[in-house]
């Protein structure tokens, strides 16, 4: 079964197959490449995608609907004329359009896809994606990040690659920055970041305001009083903003109220230096995000060895500038910015379909937000409710398991509702609640009762909750996936069995019990001097049991076996010393 990839764009999208051992990009019934994601609905109900919705967007906004990718996992929904639609269901016109080029293009029936999506989205937004193919009659077999795409495609085309890379991807309507190594056939991700609402159009609308102040208008009171005007006079800043790459001026004249050419208005001049000056605010913006991805990689930009640009917004001289100047080195575009995020998706349709073309290509991803729990703060001897207690954080490689513990905050507290966020808020409220899981069976007692709290997550965005009460050895299990997607819970098991292979706690071994038993023992007969260094020794070998790091764990028990033994004391692992 042929597993097509697509990049859903805010402005385009478009669609890629693997065939005769590298990526072919699938044409459109017009015969490009690039499909307007433009959805117009019209008197009569008919639907029209792509190149025919833009152009009447023109001419009749109020029946068109475009960017609502920036509406992905949001409930907020778009009117085209006596009906509304949401963001999935408008993403789902446009994938339809692609799954029938890709038909007519291959002479088969496609049910099957890989979809991009900015590396920044959340949960519910990925969510929101697969729900969209799904309406489109498609099986999204994997949800993949855009950059990550972007640099499967540098990987593929050049096996041999060892390099430190930062991604910069800049669409039509969102921008992402990854960062990542590529060794060995090996695509690792370190970091990721972005904003989502963020992106080309924004430069395009920023354009428009700054020649409507020329003429001595406000763009809020022409977008509210004159539609048509706005929506012709955007068409010819984006226009314009592509002659500005082979030009140093451009003119643009005012269309009328109605959006038709109006001769008795003077065309304005727009220099390259002014139109540079307009797009400083939005300039500055990138920056954030990438001092983020560097922060979380814990690099400095020097370490980089290149800076790869990604999106049709990347085009631009003025971003390409601002960012050699701020990164200290010239970005480089070794492939077209608008094909090579659905060129990577196919790649890895074929990673999936295990094509002997990639057989020896490797790639890790990384957990874009922070998973956690709600937790309770105690502040002035009254336990607050409400913040956000990380387990995952934030770029950490995937799949990925990780614990800690917590307690009860009550005496005689015998349950506990979890409820499980993603994001960066310090407040729960702040961040996306996924789902909750009630844990009973806490045996009575004071407060402090502990338990601990494992997250496995899976690069499918399947994540499995497990709670532990030592007390009483009952375990509490939830897996927590995508409910709009079709999923079967024998595809959900099978991916929770492969999370069991990243599972790394040997607080369970019998012979850690045995080594803390006997150091907790010994703890009191060691001199008083002493005392305090065994101390801290234990505390970081119980971190390393619980922290999921093989490495850690191997360094800890090692160096409180030989603090053991040079002290005198001897520790034998058949017996609790």
């Amino acid at each position: 079964m042929t597993i097509i990839g697509i990049d859903l764009g805010t402005t385009n999208s478009l669609s890629a197959v693997f065939e005769s051992e590298r990526p072919v990009l699938i044409p459109s019934a017009h015969g490009r490449y690039l499909t307007p994601s433009v959805v117009a609905r019209l008197e009569d109900g008919q639907i029209l995608v792509g190149d025919a919705a833009k152009e009447l967007r023109v001419t009749k906004p109020h029946l068109c609907a475009s960017r609502f990718k920036r509406l992905m996992g949001t409930q907020e929904a778009i009117q085209l004329g006596n009906q509304s639609f949401t963001a999935p269901e408008l993403s789902s016109f446009v994938l339809r359009s692609l799954k029938s080029d890709a038909e007519k293009f291959l002479s088969k029936t496609i049910s099957k896809a890989v979809i991009t999506v900015p590396a920044y989205f959340n949960d519910l937004q990925r969510r929101a994606t697969r729900f969209a193919g799904e309406l489109a009659g498609l099986e999204v077999v994997r949800v993949i990040n855009e950059p990550t795409a972007a640099a499967l495609t540098y990987g593929f085309y050049d096996r041999d690659l060892r390099k430190k890379l930062m991604v910069i991807d800049l669409g039509g309507g969102t921008f992402d920055v990854t960062i990542m190594e590529v060794f060995e056939r090996m695509l690792e991700i370190i970091a990721s970041a972005g904003e989502s609402m963020l992106g080309g159009e924004d430069f395009t609308d920023k354009m428009a305001s700054n020649v409507l102040m020329k003429f001595g208008l406000q763009s809020e009171v022409v977008e509210h009083k004159y539609p048509l005007q706005l929506a012709r006079l955007k068409q010819k800043c984006e226009e314009a903003k592509l002659k500005l790459l082979a030009t140093e001026a451009v003119e643009i004249s005012l269309p009328s109220q109605s959006g038709d050419v109006d001769p008795s208005k003077q065309p304005v001049s727009i220099h390259r230096d002014e139109f540079e000056k307009w797009m400083e605010p939005l300039l500055t913006r990138l920056m954030r995000p990438i001092e983020r991805a560097i922060g979380d990689a814990n690099l400095d930009v020097n370490q980089l060895d290149e800076i790869l640009l990604v999106g049709g917004a990347t085009r631009m001289d003025c971003l390409q500038k601002f960012l050699a100047s701020r990164l200290k080195r010239k970005p480089l575009c070794q492939y077209n910015p608008d094909e090579v995020v659905a060129m990577g998706a196919a790649i890895q349709a074929a990673l999936i379909e295990d094509n002997a073309a990639v057989e020896d290509m490797v790639m890790t991803d990384v957990c874009p937000h922070t998973l956690g729990i709600e937790v309770s703060k105690l502040f002035g001897g009254e336990f607050i409710p409400g913040y956000f207690e990380p387990i995952i954080h934030r770029n950490t490689t995937i799949p990925v398991s990780k614990e800690k513990q917590f307690s009860t905050v009550s005496a005689n507290q015998t349950e506990v509702q979890l409820r499980v966020y993603q994001g960066e808020g310090r407040r729960a409220e702040d961040n996306l609640l996924l789902g909750e899981l009630k844990v009973d069976g806490i045996p009575l007692g004071r407060s402090g009762a502990p338990f601990d709290v494992r997250f496995s997550y899976d690069p499918s965005g399947i994540l499995e909750v497990e709670v532990v009460v030592p007390q009483s050895g009952k375990t509490h299990r939830a897996v927590i996936s995508h409910p709009d997607s079709r999923m079967n819970p024998k595809q959900v098991e099978q991916i929770v069995r492969k999370l069991q292979k990243v599972k790394f706690y040997p607080r369970d071994l019998l012979e850690n019990k045995l080594l803390l038993s006997y150091c907790e023992r010994i703890l009191g007969e060691v001199p008083i001097h002493l005392r305090e260094e065994l101390n801290g020794m234990l505390d970081v070998f119980e971190n390393s049991l619980r922290s999921g790091d093989p490495s850690f764990y191997e360094l800890a028990r090692n160096q409180l076996r030989i603090w053991l033994s040079s002290h005198g004391f001897t520790f034998d692992e058949g017996s609790d010393g």
